[in-house]
């Protein structure tokens, strides 16, 4: 009788233990303040753990507060968090692994990284689409298919989304579609990286 009483407490800890361990992370908020206004965003850790954990680490070193969005396409999307007004390029983390196959899609509103032609080449770049960018989604694993990771979305302010969307633009040095007016990234704020919901 004790063993099975024994086996019994055990397999009701194991019950109440298991929903803790399945947990999924919880999103992170930020706060982007642009020199246009606020962006809100909601990252999801739990689709795209390796390229959230990326941009809060470029967020907390601060290397987003003073780059600006250097390109900017109506109808498509809006890209920034790697150069400064003068189009230099500002030095990065190392590049992190594509997870443009977590099934999130590059619609209005959904932010993701911006890269060169190799799908694992993202660092600090990203762009929030304007648009249902369907090429730019994962079809498959090769070179042309692996598609943009989409990590998180806007909650509020996809209004100053559009406005800078809707800027004028032009050239600046190789560099096409260059808002004329520089529109700055002045801090990106981790609100709340859901570690306390996780907790509670």
């Amino acid at each position: 009788m004790k063993r099975l009483a024994t086996l019994i407490a055990l397999a009701s800890s194991l019950v109440l233990v298991q929903p803790v361990l399945a947990a999924k992370p919880a999103p992170v908020n930020v706060d982007m303040h642009t020199s246009m206004g606020t962006i809100s965003l909601e990252l999801y850790p739990d689709k795209a753990p390796i390229t959230v954990n990326n941009f809060v680490r470029n967020a907390n070193a601060k290397k987003f507060d003073g780059t600006v969005f250097h390109r900017v396409i109506k109808g498509f999307m809006i890209q920034g968090g790697g150069m400064t007004a003068d189009m230099k390029e500002q030095p990065t983390f190392e590049p992190i692994t594509n997870e443009a196959n977590n099934g999130l899609k590059n619609e209005p509103g959904a932010i993701a990284m911006a890269r060169t032609m190799d799908p694992h080449s993202a660092a600090s770049q990203f762009f929030i689409n304007t648009a249902n960018n369907v090429s730019l989604n994962h079809r498959d694993m090769s070179m042309r298919g692996w598609g943009y990771a989409v990590f998180g979305k806007v909650t509020k302010g996809m209004d100053v989304v559009k406005k800078i969307e809707s800027v004028q633009t032009g050239t600046h040095g190789m560099h096409g579609d260059v808002p004329l007016m520089p529109i700055t990234i002045k801090k990106v704020v981790i609100v709340d990286t859901g570690k306390k919901k996780n907790q509670e």
